[in-house]
């Protein structure tokens, strides 16, 4: 048997390329095949010399018994085995296989009492699995009412802030109209008086209008008048709480009458 012919059997048997090329090799080095060859085999042409030679083959590719059996058969029947060996190798053969252990038959009542633990344990562990999905929900419908509070407590602060909001906002109104009335009728108010004092202080060139503005009488002497003024120029001081324009008229009053008493 040369390489084709040992590829080509392995090839029908199911042995992975691989593993064929590595048998192979080892077949040459141990002489189990006489040369290499690159000839095809022809269909009345053997390459085997018996079937004790094939089944030597395929247990040392690992070929399984079974499938072993069948091939052998089928290449003696296309020829390719020259003739039967003995039939101990085929017993030979099947006695190397691997076999199952033997099945062990246990009474049936202590297979019962088995399952019967077995169905207690997987019962009180879905009970236990019930039992926690039950505290679970529990909590959890607990912390769901609980934050529903929160949520109801939070949206009435909001709605009475926004209230409070609203009040502040309206009475900052208020007070702003009323600071500006304030300030409008100040205003008149400081206008009106400034008027009044310059209606009385303004500058004047008739003696008698000093005695009037000054509220003295008509005989009012020179010094009478001068104490008016002092006495006005203080009340009229912005130090004193007066107006800077009414203490200027008072003051352009006092100066020209002075003037005017020194002329004389």
């Amino acid at each position: 048997m040369n390489t084709d012919q040992a590829f080509e059997l392995l090839k029908s048997a199911g042995v992975p390329d691989e593993l064929s090329i590595q048998t192979v090799r080892r077949w040459m080095r141990e002489r189990k095949i006489r040369f290499e060859g690159k000839a095809r085999l022809s269909k009345t042409e053997y390459i085997l010399e018996d079937t004790d030679e094939a089944f030597d083959l395929l247990k040392d590719a690992g070929v399984a018994a079974n499938i072993g059996i069948q091939l052998v058969k089928r290449w003696y029947n296309e020829g390719k085995i020259h003739r039967l060996g003995n039939v101990d190798q085929i017993k030979e053969y099947i006695s190397t296989q691997p076999k199952l252990p033997p099945f062990e038959d246990k009474p049936s009542d202590m297979t019962i009492r088995e399952l019967k633990v077995k169905l207690k344990a997987q019962d009180e562990q879905i009970k236990g699995i019930q039992e926690l999905h039950q505290t679970s929900l529990k909590a959890m419908i607990q912390q769901r009412d609980k934050l529903n509070k929160e949520i109801a407590s939070l949206k009435h602060e909001k709605s009475e802030l926004q209230l409070e909001t609203r009040n502040v906002l309206k009475e900052n109104i208020d007070l702003r109209k009323e600071l500006l009335r304030l300030k409008e009728e100040l205003s008149k108010q400081g206008k009106g008086e400034d008027e009044k004092v310059q209606s009385q202080s303004g500058p004047s060139s008739n003696p008698q209008d000093y005695r009037r503005k000054l509220g003295l009488s008509k005989t009012a002497g020179p010094k009478e008048v001068l104490a008016g003024f002092k006495k006005l120029l203080i009340e009229t001081h912005p130090d004193h709480g007066g107006s800077a324009k009414a203490f200027h008229y008072v003051k352009t009053d006092y100066d020209q009458f002075k003037s005017r008493i020194k002329g004389n």
